[in-house]
């Protein structure tokens, strides 16, 4: 995201828009796409759709994907007031006729997002940016069994979490001693309750 776009346009503000469910990413490159063509870059300086990627096993098998923040809605910064607090008609519709998109949240008099709430988004955009998340959150002190490599299928307990590397050390019994064992968050799963 560019700090040029955000500031680009004097009098804009952020929107939330609302759309069809799985629509984010339809609209989202929609109305990328035709900013230019419908000469709207003097009204949108961008839209977001704030998402993270997301890993999980599945069948021995690291996926990845990627997970929306907001399902069902996208953020607009735009100028949709003009200078006398009227709506600008051409951004207007050109946000509400795209496919896919419900409304502006607020319906016909929309109030911008106030700023703590866009920083906010805006810093979980950037803290998420080039990061892969595990599916699942894990605590220290839970017990977990092992997905893959040499110790597969045994149980440990989770002794430490290291978030920002996505790894684990987790304490393994091996010939009847608890050994530490370093671990990726996708090669564990949490352990069935008996």
């Amino acid at each position: 995201m560019s700090e040029q776009n955000v500031s680009s346009l004097p009098g804009s503000r952020w929107y939330a828009v609302q759309t069809l469910s799985n629509k984010e990413g339809a609209v989202k490159r929609y109305l990328d796409r035709y900013l230019v063509s419908e000469e709207m870059e003097e009204y949108i300086a961008e839209v977001l759709m704030p998402t993270e990627t997301v890993t999980e096993v599945k069948a021995g098998k690291k996926y990845q994907k990627v997970r929306k923040y907001y399902p069902g809605y996208v953020f607009i910064h735009m100028c949709l007031y003009d200078e006398n607090g009227n709506i600008n008609e051409k951004p207007w519709y050109f946000v509400k006729d795209a496919d896919g998109v419900i409304g502006f949240l607020g319906g016909n008099k929309p109030s911008p997002l106030k700023e703590s709430e866009i920083n906010s988004i805006l810093a979980q955009v950037q803290e998420a940016e080039g990061k892969e998340v595990p599916k699942v959150q894990y605590e220290v002190g839970e017990e977990v069994k092992i997905t893959n490599g040499p110790f597969l299928n045994l149980n440990g307990i989770i002794d430490e979490i290291d978030p920002d590397r996505g790894k684990l050390t987790v304490s393994v019994s091996i010939f009847g001693r608890f050994t530490p064992v370093g671990l990726e968050y996708w090669e564990v799963e949490r352990a069935e309750e008996t």
